[in-house]
């Protein structure tokens, strides 16, 4: 019981992004830059990257804040990243012609973005313990 009273207790929000074009290699090293940070810091951070694929965690980031916002009504600039992790999803299997009447295979891989925040109390908690 006292697990579960945990997980309601924590201000978390979740927002999935399914379907993305990309390999869950190149996802990786994106979502663990933007883990534990600010979100304005990690929207900044994906706005300056040379990354195509940094434009989808863009929109799901974007996503996650606005289901902060509408739906707990949840200060946007306490929020954090706290997880980013991608999945595997389908991967569409093409056929290059080649030399001598051979075909070699072209895998398209698609995956799953999931953002997740929370809001950051601890300064505020700080912050009451000096004053």
């Amino acid at each position: 019981m006292s697990k579960k009273d945990k997980k309601i207790d924590t201000k978390t929000v979740k927002s999935v992004k399914k379907n993305v074009r990309s390999s869950v290699r190149k996802l990786k090293p994106i979502l663990k830059s933007i883990v534990g940070k600010k979100v304005d810091v990690a929207m900044r951070d994906l706005t300056f990257s040379e990354k195509r694929i940094s434009k989808d965690v863009k929109k799901t980031i974007t996503s996650a804040v606005a289901n902060a916002e509408n739906n707990y009504q949840y200060d946007i600039d306490n929020l954090i990243v706290k997880e980013a992790y991608c999945g595997k999803q389908i991967i569409m299997k093409r056929f290059r012609a080649r030399a001598k009447g051979r075909a070699a295979e072209i895998m398209k891989p698609y995956s799953n973005v999931t953002i997740i925040l929370t809001e950051q109390t601890k300064q505020t908690e700080r912050d009451g313990a000096k004053g």
